[in-house]
């Protein structure tokens, strides 16, 4: 008869202890699913800016966009935009106005409207332009389907 003593048995328990193989994998699905949501909610808000069908023309010169520029736009339901965000008719003069004093060498105005809009919205924006001190206005236009697909 063999009589074991504690120690015997603490040591035993340290010898083989048992060992789990199999990799866990919910930590890496949650933070997956973290991070997915924020994805989605994120993205949006990334691509926030209006919605209109620019008109098209030839011989246009391609110019990327730059964030320095002011680009006031005005989208096929008749809101106005500065710089990508939404501003109510009587706050774009203003914002217009403290715009062109930051920048006193470039006094350029990018005016970005829907195709389908009556010229007379356009002329509103131009007579807001003109009066907040832009020097130049352009017209930011698509170029057409043909001249695209020749380059």
């Amino acid at each position: 008869m063999s009589v074991h003593t504690d120690e015997e048995e603490h040591a035993r328990e340290y010898d083989s202890p048992a060992v789990n193989g199999d990799i866990n994998v919910t930590p890496l699905v949650d933070v997956m699913l973290v991070l997915l949501i924020i994805f989605m909610v994120v993205t949006p808000a990334l691509l926030q800016g209006f919605t209109a069908t620019l008109p098209v023309g030839d011989n246009l010169a391609e110019r990327p966009e730059e964030e320095s520029r002011v680009v006031v736009g005005i989208d096929n339901e008749g809101k106005w935009y500065f710089n990508k965000k939404l501003i109510a008719r009587e706050q774009m003069l203003g914002a217009l106005t403290s715009a062109f004093n930051d920048r006193p060498e470039d006094k350029v105005l990018y005016l970005k409207a829907d195709a389908g809009l009556k010229y007379q919205a356009i002329l509103e924006m131009m007579d807001v332009g003109r009066d907040s001190g832009a020097r130049v206005m352009a017209a930011v236009s698509e170029k057409t389907p043909e001249v695209k697909a020749k380059k």
